[in-house]
């Protein structure tokens, strides 16, 4: 069985954490959704593990996790537990919007599909939340330790995917995502000024249009990791996915190289002046 949490060092060990959180299809045997399969597919973060293949061999360690984030979201805290798919369970009274739309720790609902044709016990929850959301955040944890310890300092980058269309999201747009890329770090609470201004103007400068905690601010990994009075820099990192797949058939297209390209100018650029950004 594969492990659900996978860790790559790089080569030549840098303050540069990378993780992927949302790019696993393993999909564990007691999933047992009640939607179509393709639909359930179409919440992966899929292909940002290849984006970012490149990772260690710069010198960045890589953390990627195995499983969908339809079965458990690690970019959650475990006690966001949604009371529409738990019984019972309490809601997090500062949930974020996600949640409340049915993508909590577990989610509930795909564009308003319902995932479930039951009910979760509280028990199956611990399980995942055991068997997968803490390997996935001891590994991150353990990743990042080692960065800060080595280092000094680090900066972290939580790299997911977002659909070019959301009703949520981009509504006074029509649904359609205006940014190709954007950057949360929760209003500046998890990673500071010159880091943020740097990747958004490095990302510019290759010809992307960046937004700023607009509409994703960043989740739970960022605010967990990100200090930046501490030198903690922690950014989340979040690609349109029109620029490198078809959305409908889910196959890659030749964007895919060049967004991996310019990811690599990014991170070339972080690990080399990691120590004057922090």
């Amino acid at each position: 069985m594969r492990p659900p949490v996978s860790v790559t060092r790089g080569v030549r060990e840098s303050a540069v954490l990378i993780d992927s959180p949302h790019s696993g299809d393993i999909y564990p045997h007691d999933f047992r959704f009640g939607c179509n399969f393709e639909h359930l597919r179409q919440a992966e973060g899929m292909y940002i593990d290849s984006i970012f293949s490149f990772a260690p061999a710069m010198g960045a360690t890589l953390v990627q996790a195995a499983f969908p984030r339809t079965y458990i979201d690690v970019n959650r805290s475990a006690t966001d537990l949604d009371p529409e798919v738990v019984p019972g369970a309490t809601p997090a009274p500062d949930a974020p919007a996600q949640s409340r739309l049915g993508m909590g720790l577990v989610w509930r609902a795909i564009d308003g599909m319902p995932i479930y044709d039951r009910s979760l016990s509280l028990e199956e929850v611990e399980a995942r939340i055991a068997n997968y959301w803490m390997p996935y955040h001891c590994a991150l944890d353990e990743a990042w330790f080692r960065v800060i310890r080595r280092c000094g300092f680090g900066i972290h980058l939580s790299c997911l995917s977002m659909p070019s269309r959301s009703r949520v999201y981009a509504p006074e747009m029509g649904g359609e995502m205006p940014y190709d890329i954007v950057i949360g770090n929760r209003d500046g609470t998890t990673a500071g000024k010159l880091v943020t201004r740097c990747v958004q103007r490095l990302l510019e400068r290759r010809g992307y249009y960046v937004g700023l905690n607009d509409p994703y601010k960043g989740i739970e990994l960022v605010r967990k990791l990100g200090a930046p009075k501490e030198r903690r820099h922690s950014l989340q990192i979040d690609i349109n996915r029109r620029l490198f797949m078809d959305e409908q058939s889910l196959e890659p297209t030749a964007g895919l190289l060049e967004v991996q390209r310019d990811m690599a100018y990014l991170l070339g650029y972080l690990i080399d002046y990691s120590a004057e950004l922090a």
